[in-house]
């Protein structure tokens, strides 16, 4: 499975948080969040363990009981039901990848971004 680029087929699933998966496989998703400043991901947890990277914005991470600026190029790595949010100080996008793959995500994989190999 090869996904395309496309600045389509975004959700919005809070408000200032919209993500589309981008690809997944038997045991990991990748998804691509945008996020508009002044935003806020709320404190939640889930059985997945949770890798991202920065790639354009800051924004301040809480996970583990402590609180990180991230920046462009910075990457984290949250373990499985280990509590997080965040505070969005900039447009920002960041990629993650969630393993095991989550179900709940792959309705927010648009088929028309991707191409079977």
């Amino acid at each position: 499975m090869i996904g395309r680029h496309s600045d389509e087929n975004y959700i919005q699933v809070l408000e200032g948080i919209s993500i589309k998966t981008l690809v997944h496989g038997e045991s990991t998703l990748m998804t691509e969040f945008r996020l508009s400043r002044g935003s806020q991901l709320p404190a939640h947890s889930h059985p997945y363990e949770q890798t991202g990277y920065l790639i354009s914005g800051s924004l301040t991470l809480h996970a583990g009981g402590k609180s990180f600026t991230v920046k462009p190029g910075d990457s984290w790595c949250i373990g499985r039901d280990e509590s997080h949010g965040a505070e969005v100080h900039e447009d920002s996008v960041a990629l993650e990848v969630f393993s095991p793959a989550r179900g709940d995500y792959i309705k927010y994989l648009a088929a028309s971004d991707l191409e079977q190999g």
